[in-house]
């Protein structure tokens, strides 16, 4: 386990020793000491939060309702910084879920998660409860990450998988890191396009052009803590310019390209997760027929 220290905040982080057994699943174990007022930062990905420890965390978004205790938000939530987390004491597992599976592992259509947070045991209900016993339960950080695995594994095998052009679609646009043109996406598959639009946005969560806009702005932002300046990071991103980067940060975060560089949560991605912040590129198979009968899946 290793410390990060971001002014008063004290994050002890633990990662898995290996990856999920499950693709497009990556993990890592928090305990934070005093979480106080955390902006979340939207991101592309279905985030759960299963909170085992003694003390409790709370996720307050802009409407004034709480959730306290595990959770799963939707892809983007935290857009406008109208979400927070804060909390004492908490000990927690986070998994973060590429929409691709979501709808298998959640065992719902993600469609209504969009941008939301919702209480883990009103979707799982009693197996929400038995998984956080045992997480409790559990003798070190490598064993718990070995539950959820076997938890996530399973579920996956048994929910229902996204169509194949579906997944090839959002393949492209995290291999092109939000540059794409979202109107050729259902040339490629031989669809039409409101064919692509209906059966992406049911079955990801999110419509194609949402999608886009969100991968890039997760590309930039992280490129931000890296360091990168504003006018760099703008012109390889594919802005029109910086005040365009500066509007979409905005527009996302709710504060400015050099506040959004020193948030605490994108900070720690290095130390928490596999993939540095960011969905994994994707293998995209070659042999697509754009008759739509085979894709590249993850």
């Amino acid at each position: 386990m290793r410390t990060f220290v971001h002014g008063a905040a004290v994050w002890d982080i633990a990662s898995p020793q290996r990856p999920s057994r499950v693709a497009g699943v990556t993990m890592a174990g928090f305990r934070i000491r005093n979480l106080n007022a955390l902006r979340t930062v939207p991101h592309p990905a279905f985030t759960l939060i299963l909170d085992f420890g003694t003390g409790s965390s709370v996720v307050d978004d802009a409407a004034g309702r709480q959730q306290r205790g595990s959770v799963v938000a939707g892809p983007g939530v935290g857009s406008g910084g109208a979400v927070w987390a804060r909390g004492e004491n908490v000990k927690c597992v986070q998994v973060r879920l590429s929409p691709v599976i979501a709808r298998a592992v959640l065992g719902v259509s993600p469609a209504g998660l969009d941008g939301t947070v919702m209480a883990l045991d009103d979707l799982w209900g009693p197996e929400a409860s038995r998984i956080r016993e045992q997480l409790g339960d559990a003798s070190s950080w490598q064993d718990r990450f070995a539950l959820m695995d076997a938890l996530l594994a399973r579920r996956h095998e048994a929910g229902p998988k996204v169509d194949p052009e579906v997944a090839w679609a959002w393949q492209r646009i995290v291999a092109g890191r939000g540059l794409v043109r979202v109107d050729g996406l259902a040339a490629e598959v031989g669809w039409s396009r409101k064919r692509l639009w209906s059966r992406f946005r049911s079955q990801l969560g999110l419509p194609p052009k949402r999608a886009v806009k969100l991968v890039r702005f997760d590309h930039a932002a992280h490129r931000l803590v890296a360091g990168e300046g504003a006018a760099r990071v703008a012109a390889d991103a594919g802005y029109t310019d910086q005040s365009h980067l500066h509007r979409d940060i905005v527009a996302f975060t709710g504060v400015t390209p050099v506040a959004v560089a020193g948030e605490p949560f994108l900070a720690v991605d290095d130390i928490a997760w596999p993939s540095g912040g960011t969905l994994a590129k994707p293998h995209v198979s070659r042999d697509l027929r754009l008759g739509g009968s085979v894709a590249g899946r993850r």
